[in-house]
């Protein structure tokens, strides 16, 4: 194989392990998936094309707001020169380039050289702790390690600096302090000298159907599993994500704004490659942008696209809500009026003139004011987000699109669009993708797994012949081990996940998402719900109150949100912090969470869908603790085991 970097290996299967395998592409003879394949070197030359001059990357200096840019041309040469370096350092075919730091053009440009140079571009969460670096780096057979700065590096120097696979490190921020590292500008410089032989037989070799990215599961359960990712599944489904939600694939308007991880499939796909489809550009936030400054870094950036997880969704609506309640009188009465307009306008199609008053009076200076004045699609997705958050927006004619899929479909299976949408699904199919609902091989569950198939769909789990014979069939089906239903215009609903489906002692499935979100819905005070009950008689709940955050180390204070306070005010409560709350306790809060626990089961599908016992944890969930993961993902095995007294006392084991 010499005709790369389009070329195609020929072969039969749908599915592999093996890191220099190769698999057979779903290409149709007809519609979206008759698309013809390309590889991400020819997709980054036809982005060039487009508008050479044209921004591609944009990052600016927090202290003194000077940006830095890279045109498509700029980034292009910079991807080379770094893919000739790291051949000259030792990269060989699929061995892995990781990446560990928080997202920068650096990032992202190592990411798209590893790919160039013929290996692996894997990402590693930057809040990720010793062991799980050191998994990953071996489990990928790590051979460039790219870091941000010292302090990233410090976290594994340990384990690297002595690891003989390991060839050279490269660090992209900050002063260099240890030996043998070298600095990014270094790197770029070196591979400007090298010669383009070396890099130009890595692109002959390549193949579309073959390995390109790794992104690695969070591991809730267990190890993180590597999820290998094919040149075509991510170029075909950033082509079909752009095509579906009207992007302008003619170039050069499209913006975005980087912030979430870019170890993670949204963000890997969204700010690289869907970036590279219509040769957009990225801007970089700072690293306080999940702490305090979201809306600078919006202002600056000025969206035309923007993806938020369910967390930054909420934590935006709360702080709107705050400003809200010191809106008196007329400002008041005006708002009400038009979020209501809002509502009847989106889901009823009954907004009328006043709504088309309040668009041009209200909801555009809100937009203005979070920075959304330019903003054509908003999303949601790597978790349900809320009703009550997705009807808050809604009201105010901000309309979020949810998505649903996996690192393994790479990024969306399912997603809403605007002329495709339904309140509470997760949309429909991506043209050109599958999906069937299949019993679970659990015959005490009763509710349909979702699987799905189509050019989006993993090759497999690297080295895990077990794990990908397990969750996928010989021809090509994906088993997403979510619970579903799908209604007969095609929208998919999620019901929950098989292995956090609840089955009572008497047989009864409950899905424990469905009554969380509605106990969230009913009590402002509560930030996290968690339904229990498996094998047991009845279901209860864990609660925890909704505090404020330390912005720097994440971790949970004892202080209520002022939404939560302000919900302790309405019952006659005066309590300020969870010790308020706990010592004694705080009647009036006991008797509020009960009227809110009865509210939630007045709407429940079935008597063993009940909350009967509640207990409210001393402390709120979060990453440091250990009870979230990196994309704020409940980690309900952690949790349940840390808390297995708990458990035994509510039950009275």
């Amino acid at each position: 194989m010499n005709d790369g970097p389009d070329q195609l290996v020929p072969v039969n299967n749908y599915i592999t392990w093996k890191v220099d395998g190769a698999v057979k592409l779903r290409v149709e003879r007809s519609g979206f998936a008759s698309e013809e394949p390309i590889s991400i070197p020819s997709l980054m030359n036809r982005a060039v094309e487009k508008g050479p001059d044209n921004p591609a990357l944009i990052v600016r200096d927090p202290k003194t707001n000077e940006e830095k840019i890279w045109t498509w041309k700029g980034y292009r040469n910079d991807v080379r020169n770094v893919a000739k370096a790291f051949i000259y350092y030792g990269l060989e075919r699929f061995n892995s380039v990781c990446i560990l730091g928080f997202n920068s053009p650096e990032w992202v440009i190592s990411d798209v050289a590893a790919i160039h140079a013929g290996g692996t571009a894997t990402g590693i969460y930057p809040t990720n702790g010793p062991e799980a670096c050191e998994y990953i780096l071996k489990d990928s057979n790590c051979a460039i390690l790219v870091v941000e700065d010292d302090n990233q590096l410090n976290k594994v120097w340990n384990i690297v600096k002595d690891s003989p696979q390991i060839k050279k490190i490269i660090q992209y921020s900050g002063k260099v302090m240890k030996p043998g590292v070298v600095y990014w500008d270094d790197c770029v410089k070196h591979g400007e000298v090298l010669p383009d032989d070396d890099l130009q037989e890595r692109l002959r070799g390549m193949s579309i159907n073959q390995v390109c990215t790794l992104i690695y599961t969070s591991g809730t359960t267990g190890n993180p599993k590597g999820v290998m990712l094919s040149q075509d599944a991510i170029t075909w489904t950033a082509w079909i994500s752009c095509k579906m939600h009207k992007f302008n694939m003619a170039g050069n308007d499209e913006r975005i704004l980087s912030y979430l991880p870019l170890s993670h499939i949204a963000g890997n796909l969204i700010d690289i490659w869907s970036m590279m489809i219509c040769a957009g550009t990225t801007y970089f936030a700072d690293k306080n942008v999940l702490k305090s400054t979201l809306k600078e870094n919006l202002h600056w950036c000025k969206p035309t696209r923007f993806f938020g997880v369910p967390r930054v969704w909420e934590k935006m609506m709360e702080k709107m809500l705050e400003l809200g309640r010191s809106t008196k009188g007329l400002k008041k009465v005006i708002a009400t009026k038009a979020k209501k307009a809002g509502l009847e306008h989106h889901l009823n199609h009954n907004g009328g003139k006043k709504f088309e008053i309040f668009q041009k009076v209200v909801f555009s200076a809100v937009k203005v004011g979070l920075g959304f004045d330019q903003c054509r699609g908003f999303y949601s997705g790597a978790a349900p987000l809320a009703n009550g958050t997705f009807r808050y927006f809604l009201s105010l004619d901000i309309k979020i699109l949810e998505l649903y899929g996996l690192s393994e479909t790479c990024g969306p299976l399912t997603f809403q669009l605007p002329h495709q949408f339904r309140e509470n699904s997760v949309g429909v199919v991506v043209d050109a993708v599958k999906t069937k609902l299949e019993r679970s091989s659990d015959p005490e569950v009763e509710a349909g797994e979702i699987w799905g198939w189509g050019r989006n769909i993993m090759m497999g789990y690297l080295n895990r012949q077990d794990a990908t014979q397990k969750d996928m069939t010989d021809d090509g089906w994906f088993k997403t081990g979510d619970l579903g239903e799908i209604d007969r215009d095609g929208f998919h609903f999620i019901v929950g996940r098989e292995k956090d489906l609840i089955i009572t002692a008497g047989g009864e499935n409950v899905a424990p998402a469905l009554i969380q979100d509605k106990v969230q819905e009913e009590l402002p005070i509560i930030a996290h719900a968690l339904v229990l009950g498996d094998k047991q008689k009845f279901i209860s709940c864990f609660l925890t109150l909704a505090v404020e955050v330390n912005p720097d180390t994440l971790e949970p204070s004892r202080r209520l949100t002022p939404a939560a306070i302000d919900w302790c005010r309405s019952i006659g409560s005066t309590a300020n912090t969870v010790t308020d709350v706990l010592k004694g306790p705080d009647s009036r809060v006991m008797r509020g969470i009960q009227a809110g626990i009865d509210r939630s089961n007045k709407k429940a599908v079935s008597n063993a869908s009940r909350i009967q016992k509640w207990m409210i944890l001393p402390q709120d969930f979060s990453v440091p603790g250990g009870e979230l993961g990196p994309t704020l993902k409940v980690k309900r095995q952690y949790i349940t085991k840390r808390y297995q007294k708990s458990i035994e006392k509510i039950y009275d084991l």
